[in-house]
């Protein structure tokens, strides 16, 4: 930028786009100077440089706008979690669903745990048959990633969402 540019010949484009031509350094920072604006390199490997007559400031503004705004668009996909017990009731159970299809909906991934307790623990396949009737209520949502498994006394089951594709 301005006097840092090191090469003695470089082409020149103005602020409005045009290309003024092949100039000495002197002559191409004179001109920036009487528009009251930066001199920029913006192709340094080029044969000769290009260089831009710009306000550098409000360039670098307005790029930090666009990368901000970029930013905002990307989601980053959370791990929402749904507990449930064994003996949970059918409102419960279905309002622990529409949770999940929330978060699915909000392109977040859904871990259900049910929690055994006390004795509960020699009953798994009530466990299991409560994941997948969760899982059945929620296929047009959402895809099985972790199958169900026992982690001690809690059974856990990772649904994802469904690509939008």
């Amino acid at each position: 930028m301005n006097e840092r540019i090191r090469a003695p010949m470089v082409r020149v484009v103005d602020d409005e786009g045009n290309q003024v031509g092949i100039l000495p350094i002197s002559d191409a920072l004179r001109l920036a100077r009487e528009k009251e604006l930066d001199l920029v390199e913006v192709a340094p490997m080029a044969r000769p440089p290009v260089c831009r007559i710009m306000n550098f400031g409000r360039y670098k503004y307005e790029y930090s706008k666009r990368q901000r705004k970029a930013k905002q668009r990307t989601h980053q996909t959370h791990l929402k979690e749904v507990k449930m017990g064994v003996k949970i009731g059918d409102h419960d159970f279905d309002t622990k669903v529409r949770h999940a299809q929330e978060f699915l909906g909000k392109r977040d991934k859904v871990k259900f745990s049910v929690r055994f307790r006390g004795r509960e623990i020699q009953h798994r396949d009530l466990g299991e048959e409560l994941l997948r009737r969760a899982a059945a209520a929620l296929e047009e949502f959402g895809v099985i990633e972790v199958p169900i498994r026992q982690e001690g006394r809690i059974m856990t089951m990772v649904l994802s969402p469904k690509s939008s594709s």
